[in-house]
């Protein structure tokens, strides 16, 4: 296994037009409370890159530390790029398998109609194939129906235990991979939702 470079991440601030359809007034959060972070991270290819996202100005200590995590563990990531590259179509982004945080949208869960942890730069998706979001017989992106079996542990997946949740564990965010009939395993939050 050959050596990977040194960790690295740095945080800077956004704006409105760097955010593009992501960000739009009414959202929760203004641009100003948000931070673009550049981190390393291993790719399936073995080799460091360095990815991009979005998140709170709040969690953005948190969040290079578990990337610190994963890229030590050497956890591979698909990409990682903000979801204004995708025209902040979270289906697109994540139909992509790409690793993104902030996205100005309601929750995508059962229940009232509410703002999702990722339009206060809360949340973190990652690997989004390998990692669905499931609800009955609905799979989001279609391409993680080949994950569904959880048991049968495949690289970039999240699971109980494994570095990825507990990575994020260590900072205090949770897992929605735990939650009872609409898990989602792509998803970490500082809030739990």
């Amino acid at each position: 296994m050959q050596a990977l470079p040194p960790f690295h991440a740095t945080t800077g601030a956004v704006s409105a037009t760097a955010l593009g359809p992501s960000w739009h007034a009414g959202c929760p959060v203004g641009p100003a409370q948000l931070r673009l972070l550049r981190v390393s991270f291993v790719g399936f290819d073995g080799n460091a890159h360095t990815g991009a996202i979005v998140v709170h100005r709040d969690v953005a200590g948190d969040v290079a530390t578990v990337f610190r995590r994963l890229y030590d563990a050497r956890f591979p990531i698909r990409r990682m790029e903000p979801v204004s590259e995708y025209g902040a179509s979270d289906r697109r982004s994540m139909a992509a398998d790409n690793t993104s945080a902030f996205n100005c949208r309601v929750a995508s869960a059962p229940g009232p109609r509410r703002w999702s942890a990722h339009a206060f730069g809360k949340a973190i998706d990652i690997n989004t194939i390998e990692n669905p979001y499931v609800q009955g017989s609905y799979v989001s992106p279609a391409a993680g129906r080949a994950y569904l079996d959880r048991a049968r542990y495949r690289r970039g997946m999240a699971v109980a235990g494994g570095v990825l949740v507990r990575a994020f564990g260590s900072v205090g965010w949770l897992w929605g991979g735990r939650w009872s009939g609409t898990p989602d395993y792509q998803h970490f939050s500082s809030t739990g939702g």
